[in-house]
């Protein structure tokens, strides 16, 4: 009785310890039934005691005090099965603790497999990521997100002069990625196992640089050539898929090929009304009424359904009523009509529409995106005043370009944010710079008079 009893605190703490990510893992017994199918108990204690940014197999072996080899194998094994992210470099191997998404639930259903029951999985992960509401709420909160939308290229005016730069096209990732791996949709491959799958094309997860490098070396994923990467982009695109990417400029790991059907990041928009849970393109759709035949095919085609079918307003604008004897034409045909709250700029309604009616145009202002993953991380650990968990998660490995870095990311935050990812820390080397953003934003606005 006290061995399962043991075993049950050691799942609680490793839920908790995945809770200190940035994007979360909030308590659910859905959640413990998940971690119990994935991890054995000694696993499980091995597993929350793991930083969460990779770190060198000879440091873990120190800290754990674990003989390095008997580690490796440990850790090895684990990786092998999707529970850890390995990565190698420069001849030396590191391993960390990943989260859930972008995680172990990815590389859980990157293939199929016989060593774990995937229907049961499928099935809780349904519950926790799709039926409950605390993951979802927990991981896309606040306004920096993992994921960035890929406008379809083909969509963009030729005239105009905009510049869209090369992190911003998925061609010139996919084309200059050190590395490619495709594996199955984790999202359409859990919806499969649920009686919820579309019929859109399941081997299209695409994995990028390193992050192609740690799935293929686990087996989770396939090495192909960047020809092979484009030609599946094009597939996706025919299907009408949208392409979401890893919301960095540099190093991008991942691009999706996301239906409004199956993929957890549009169910959080459409189900939850997380409308911010993918950051948008810089682009935006743009509407000619004149064109539009109110046909409807966009409003099936947008992933998030921010398109909708609307009666014209010509008739109130002109200050008719419906009883009005004047009042005499026939109703007028329905035509599209756009939520700019919710328009990922994808550009998957573009290919939709037959008539011309729509093109993409150039967002009022550009949406910032991280330059690179260390920077997203601390961006959404201020955004989520979780900056305590990055700084302390691996505290040997915070060197002065880590610092710099994390100062940097603190000086463009608004100050209020900054004041509220600083203050669990008690630092007075942090509480100075934060006086430093603050005393910098109040001589902006002074200036601004």
């Amino acid at each position: 009785m006290g061995h399962a009893t043991n075993n049950e605190r050691t799942y609680r703490l490793l839920q908790q310890r995945l809770d200190r990510t940035v994007t979360g893992a909030p308590d659910s017994p859905t959640l413990i039934k998940i971690l119990k199918l994935l991890f054995r108990p000694d696993e499980a204690e091995l597993a929350r005691r793991l930083p969460g940014r990779p770190t060198e197999l000879e440091a873990l072996s120190q800290k754990l005090d674990m003989p390095k080899e008997e580690l490796r194998e440990k850790l090895t094994a684990m990786a092998e099965r999707g529970l850890l992210l390995d990565v190698q470099h420069k001849g030396k191997q590191y391993f960390m603790l990943p989260p859930i998404v972008v995680g172990f639930f990815e590389f859980t259903f990157m293939r199929t497999r016989d060593d774990v029951p995937l229907a049961e999985l499928a099935r809780l992960f349904d519950q926790y990521m799709r039926v409950e509401d605390k993951f979802a709420r927990s991981v896309f909160r606040a306004e920096t997100q993992v994921g960035r939308s890929l406008v379809h290229e083909q969509a963009l005016p030729e005239n105009d002069h905009t510049e869209i730069l090369d992190w911003e096209r998925a061609s010139h990732l996919i084309k200059s990625a050190s590395m490619l791996g495709v594996g199955l949709c984790p999202c359409r491959h859990v919806a499969s196992h649920v009686g919820k799958a579309c019929d859109a094309p399941l081997r299209v997860c695409l994995s990028l640089n390193y992050g192609a490098e740690a799935v293929i070396r686990s087996g989770n994923a396939e090495r192909i050539s960047a020809d092979e990467g484009i030609r599946i982009l094009e597939e996706c695109k025919e299907a009408g898929l949208a392409q979401t990417g890893d919301n960095v400029q540099r190093q991008v790991t991942f691009i999706c090929n996301c239906c409004g059907c199956c993929c957890g990041m549009m169910k959080a928009v459409r189900v939850f009304d997380i409308r911010n849970a993918i950051m948008t393109s810089n682009w935006i759709m743009n509407l000619d009424l004149e064109k539009c035949r109110g046909c409807g095919k966009c409003v099936k085609a947008c992933p998030v359904r921010a398109i909708d079918l609307v009666a014209p307003s010509s008739n109130s604008a002109a200050g008719l009523s419906s009883n009005s004897a004047e009042n005499t034409q026939p109703p007028q045909k329905k035509q599209a009509a756009l939520d700019e709250s919710l328009c990922l700029g994808c550009g998957v309604c573009y290919s939709a529409c037959k008539s011309g009616a729509i093109r993409m145009t150039a967002r009022p202002q550009r949406v910032l995106t991280p330059e690179s993953m260390f920077d997203r991380h601390v961006q959404m650990a201020i955004e989520r005043g979780k900056l305590a968990e990055v700084i302390f998660d691996a505290p040997e490995k915070l060197h002065h370009r880590a610092i710099g870095r994390i100062l940097s990311v603190l000086e463009k935050s608004p100050p209020f944010k900054a004041a509220m990812a600083v203050k669990p820390l008690r630092s007075a080397f942090l509480n100075n710079m934060l006086r430093g953003v603050k005393q910098e934003e109040g001589a902006k606005k002074f200036m601004s008079k």
